[in-house]
């Protein structure tokens, strides 16, 4: 799309787009959303970044091919399965510490790491098939 106003305005799109979709992501642990619609959002931020911009320029930004973020995801969400099994309990089971830091309690969970996984792989195999198709060329 070789419009001004959209290439202008896509990168503050694209920066809101992204901020929302950890907001999303963040958010879906306690109430709907999560990994799934978070990495959604981010995929469309930079399909939008892609249509805007070129595919290379889309390409560049991401600084890593889209499927290594979706293999990254896959082996953080495996990570958060494996855990479970080091405190002998079942494969996926939730786990749950807290920890305090500047005096306020910080809680990190398995369930979340697992979120964070889903996230990236929603994330960079969405991309992977937008910007394959908005390629020109054909390639990933």
């Amino acid at each position: 799309m070789n419009s001004l106003i959209f290439r202008t305005i896509a990168p503050l799109l694209v920066a809101v787009m992204l901020v929302f979709s950890v907001f999303v992501l963040l958010r879906g642990h306690n109430e709907p959303g999560g990994g799934f619609i978070g990495g959604l959002i981010a995929a469309s931020a930079l399909t939008i970044y892609g249509m805007a911009m070129g595919v290379a320029a889309a390409r560049t930004a991401l600084k890593a091919h889209p499927l290594a973020y979706a293999g990254f995801g896959v082996a953080l969400a495996g990570l958060a399965g494996v855990l479970s099994i080091l405190f002998d309990v079942p494969f996926l089971t939730g786990l749950w510490t807290s920890f305090t830091f500047d005096g306020a309690e910080v809680a990190l969970s398995t369930p979340m790491v697992f979120d964070i996984g889903v996230y990236f792989v929603v994330f960079g195999t969405i991309t992977a098939v937008a910007l394959a198709l908005e390629d020109s060329g054909g390639g990933v």
